[in-house]
């Protein structure tokens, strides 16, 4: 299936049911007055977080979505028919925002909790309603009001305790295999990851985290770059940041220090609050580095980078081996367990993620169809 983590669709509450204006014409009662009944309330508009659901593809393409009309008021005092409610099922962690006022309607964080997104119109009244000692037959009745609409943001940002992060082929995936049941792609040419993975940590028979893997971050990604800032979001939930750094690049031209700088610079063009967010240093592919050249190499990247144990913690892997990860998940659960549980932010403060939301994002969608 694919993974589709933002839509934007039309949501429109029911119209409520019109009341009437009628009159009993029963044979023995031939001015049995008033009998006109209410017209039904429009149906509701609901979301409700889904376990089962991963991914927000059935809003891609089906944008409107609308609850049932009420049903208008009859004779003899008969009620319209209430408006079938609507519920939209999304996966946890989804966002919505109200796009005009900007507005955070919902945070779907919890299995089963549900959001009123529109509420239905109410019915109108009938002209049994407008009966007094003065007006003994009334031909007054009312129309039922309209239900609300709204267009909306849908975005779906991951539960995960841990986020990911590096320059393409740092090694994320490869960890992330190395530590969880997930088979993300792992191959030897940048940007083999397409959209987030999402691992089980076990540590322990009754201790576990969930880790997110994101595609990697290159210069200029705030400003639309390689992959952009797209799946920055799926972090906002993230607890802790494990930046990955690629100590033996190919490319010799690379530098590892200023590999860590690119990242961190886009991290918080992206979002300040997030690149104040507990990150720890996870060096990668030390098996590529002869023994005899590692603690030089290692201690020289710690001095270009002017890092330290005290202020940011620094571990020393190889992912594709497995050394060092055992321990460093370990270390991870001993952090968790300690930081706080993070609600995802309201909405993105920079220019550059609400970039991510103009029209032009959806163009494309619209000209290829479902």
């Amino acid at each position: 299936m694919k993974f589709i983590d933002e839509a934007r669709i039309l949501v429109g509450a029911g119209d409520g049911g019109n009341g009437i204006a009628s009159f009993r014409r029963d044979k023995y009662e031939p001015e049995g007055g008033p009998d006109g009944g209410d017209g039904g309330n429009g149906g509701s508009v609901y979301v409700v977080a889904d376990r089962n659901v991963n991914t927000l593809i059935e809003y891609r393409y089906a944008r409107r979505h609308r609850a049932q009309r009420g049903q208008n008021g009859g004779s003899s005092d008969c009620y319209g028919k209430r408006g079938k409610d609507l519920t939209l099922r999304v996966p946890i962690g989804t966002t919505i925002a109200d796009i005009n006022s900007q507005e955070v309607l919902a945070d779907l964080d919890v299995d089963g909790k549900t959001v009123l997104l529109a509420k239905g119109g109410r019915g109108g009244l009938g002209n049994i309603h407008f009966k007094s000692s003065v007006n003994r037959t009334p031909r007054q009745c009312t129309r039922g009001d309209e239900g609300e609409q709204r267009e909306l943001r849908l975005e779906l940002r991951l539960l995960a305790d841990v986020g990911l992060l590096g320059l393409p082929n740092a090694g994320k995936s490869t960890f992330l295999r190395a530590v969880s049941a997930a088979r993300p792609k792992v191959a030897d040419y940048p940007f083999t990851t397409m959209h987030p993975h999402l691992g089980v940590v076990r540590v322990d028979h009754d201790q576990s985290f969930v880790i997110a893997d994101i595609p990697g971050l290159i210069d200029g990604a705030a400003e639309g770059a390689g992959l952009g800032i797209r799946f920055l979001k799926h972090l906002a939930r993230t607890r802790l940041l494990l930046h990955l750094v690629d100590l033996a690049p190919l490319d010799p031209a690379a530098d590892p220090v200023r590999d860590v700088e690119t990242v961190v610079r886009e991290l918080g063009k992206y979002d300040p609050e997030l690149a104040t967010r507990p990150r720890w240093l996870v060096l990668n592919k030390l098996d590529l580095i002869p023994e005899e050249d590692r603690e030089q190499r290692i201690a020289d990247f710690l001095q270009a980078c002017q890092t330290t144990s005290t202020a940011i913690p620094c571990y020393r892997i190889s992912a594709i081996s497995g050394d060092g990860c055992r321990e460093l998940t370990r270390k991870l659960q001993e952090a968790l367990q300690e930081l706080p549980a993070r609600q995802a932010s309201p909405a993105a403060t920079s220019a550059a993620a609400a970039a991510c939301w103009s029209d032009d994002f959806f163009a494309d969608d619209d000209e290829q169809g479902p």
